[in-house]
């Protein structure tokens, strides 16, 4: 399983960096789980490539992107196959993909052995994005040295708390994630959450101008009704055998803990 995670964010990586040859970075942002894996060093594998542009655009072209993307691969020698998230699977909605965002499923095939070897990566595009966010200029030097525009870590944390707050299901990266920001001592973008909450979930439309005290209340009701050995489940994966033991403290006492510390200090 490391070694799967390894190539996929090698693959990620090529990604990257082919989207920041073809400009990409000059229109759109990089976030999510595996912008803080590859550009902050956090300690899980993470499977899709985030984005959002910096400015509302409801006819973006994504693909002309892509297909500097798709060249990329070819030159280090993978075959790739493209398909539209919201025609190839009827469980978009579930993956929490953003009606007015554009979806991406790459199947990527590779040599290995005198076989194939098959990646899948799926690429999220909002195109309306929430405003308030704050951004940075991130440079990496893997398969070559290139530069990505991304939000900073406490746009990075609201987006986090977006998620856990509204997304309809419960996902234990996210609240990896969460314990990452609070041991980091990161801030939270509070104008990006709240316009965040104003555009999409079940606060959409009340005008709702979030800070610590309403943050806490509701990450306590949240953590009230979670599933720990779901959580756990879907975290594993994408952990390497050292940092799985501490999955053991998962509970809701501990959580409670974090954020009575974390946000409430």
């Amino acid at each position: 399983m490391d070694e799967i995670n390894a190539l996929k964010e090698i693959t990620q990586e090529i990604a990257l960096m082919a989207l920041s040859k073809a400009g990409f970075f000059k229109v759109a942002e990089f976030h999510g789980g595996t912008a803080l894996r590859i550009l902050h060093g956090v300690q899980r594998f993470s499977e899709d490539l985030d984005f959002a542009l910096i400015k509302p655009m409801s006819d973006f072209d994504l693909m002309h992107y892509l297909t500097y993307m798709h060249n990329d691969f070819e030159a280090y020698g993978y075959k790739v196959q493209m398909a539209d998230r919201k025609d190839a699977s009827k469980i978009v909605q579930k993956q929490f993909l953003k009606v007015d965002s554009l979806g991406k499923e790459l199947s990527l095939m590779y040599p290995q052995n005198k076989s194939e070897r098959r990646i899948k990566i799926k690429i999220e595009l909002d195109t309306n994005p929430p405003a308030g966010a704050k951004m940075e200029l991130q440079y990496l030097t893997f398969p070559l040295a290139f530069s990505v525009l991304a939000k900073d870590l406490p746009s990075s944390f609201a987006g986090k708390l977006h998620a856990i707050l509204c997304r309809p299901f419960d996902k234990g990266r996210d609240w990896y994630d969460f314990i990452w920001y609070i041991s980091n001592r990161v801030p939270v973008n509070f104008d990006l959450l709240s316009n965040a909450l104003e555009q999409q979930g079940p606060w959409a439309g009340s005008m709702l101008k979030a800070d610590k005290h309403w943050l806490a209340d509701n990450l306590r009701r949240k953590v009230l009704r979670l599933k720990w050995s779901e959580l756990v489940q879907d975290i594993m994966p994408l952990l390497q055998a050292n940092e799985q033991q501490a999955l053991e403290t998962w509970d809701e006492a501990f959580f409670l803990h974090l954020i009575s510390k974390g946000l409430e200090a």
